[in-house]
């Protein structure tokens, strides 16, 4: 069953379209990464689904209800881990677990929880307490509460060091194994390219691709990028270069190495243009792209 479906959705705030006419969906049993440049509209929609904002135009359904005229049905099913979510200073972390349980009118043990996501020997101390990294995972697990169909997190791994990082990855997989969707908001992303099945991207509002890693690889170059050592390698050849037909981005690394991501007939159409402008070519190589050389290539940007 498709879990979240954005039909033409858009907002706007004065002169500023945060979201374009956004349409995509999430399906039960995937992990859907949600990326993207600060500003580029990521919390808008996170927003929408929550009905925290409503849209200009459009429409936006979870499970079938729409997030603005039927929200409490559209929201049964959710959990959700917000970015920068504050916990009760007052509370220990079984009593966290406790109040998400109350209000899913579930049943779940609150031990149980806590020892999923590694904060069982401070169930009792107040939360105030805890580290960053141990708020993080409280949240995350009153956001498993009630096994919900849909987990809307929003930078999940915020806070947690390599091994945390691995151990959330390896419980939203469980998740997911269970049938659920998870849709994931992350700047992190080696996280993102790590679990997710499939990604959009958003740029200024705008919904500039939606695939799986590998079909994005396959859009910017056949999945891979070229690397090629020059000697004295200036920025007027990098110039050049970037302006070679099929090539996405160019960057240099280490002073003498030229980077880029461009499709497979561009290549050889640069090493040709190398050799014209009288580059001493030492050696090239290919490697398979990242997430990272993607999100590059789409936003024309670094990372958030």
């Amino acid at each position: 069953m498709t879990a979240i479906a954005a039909d033409g959705l858009s907002k706007r705030y004065a002169t500023v379209t945060a979201l374009d006419r956004i349409s995509l969906s999430v399906e039960e049993g995937e992990i859907f990464g949600f990326l993207g440049p600060n500003g580029a509209g990521k919390s808008t929609f996170i927003n929408v689904l929550l009905d925290f904002v409503r849209p200009t135009d459009g429409s936006v359904e979870l499970f079938g209800h729409d997030c603005q005229t039927e929200g409490v049905a559209a929201r049964d099913r959710i959990g959700v881990l917000p970015e920068g979510y504050s916990v009760f200073d007052r509370l220990t972390g079984r009593q966290h677990v406790e109040y998400a349980r109350r209000s899913k009118d579930a049943d779940d043990d609150p031990i149980e929880i806590l020892d999923r996501v590694g904060v069982r020997e401070a169930a009792d101390r107040p939360a105030s307490d805890y580290s960053k990294g141990m708020k993080q995972r409280l949240v995350l697990g009153m956001s498993l509460v009630g096994d919900p169909d849909l987990l809307i997190l929003d930078e999940p791994t915020t806070g947690l060091d390599p091994n945390g990082a691995a151990e959330i990855r390896s419980i939203l997989r469980e998740e997911r194994d269970r049938g659920a969707a998870i849709f994931f908001s992350s700047h992190i992303l080696e996280q993102v390219e790590a679990i997710c099945d499939r990604v959009a991207i958003l740029q200024d509002g705008d919904l500039v691709a939606v695939d799986t890693i590998d079909g994005l690889r396959q859009s910017i170059g056949g999945g891979t990028k070229l690397l090629i050592d020059v000697d004295g390698l200036d920025e007027e050849t990098v110039e050049t270069v970037r302006a070679v037909d099929g090539v996405e981005t160019a960057t240099v690394r280490d002073g003498t190495t030229l980077e880029m991501t461009c499709t497979n007939d561009a290549k050889m159409n640069v090493v040709v243009e190398l050799q014209r402008l009288g580059a001493d070519v030492v050696n090239f190589r290919t490697e398979e792209a990242s997430l990272e050389d993607m999100f590059v290539a789409y936003t024309g940007g670094g990372r958030e």
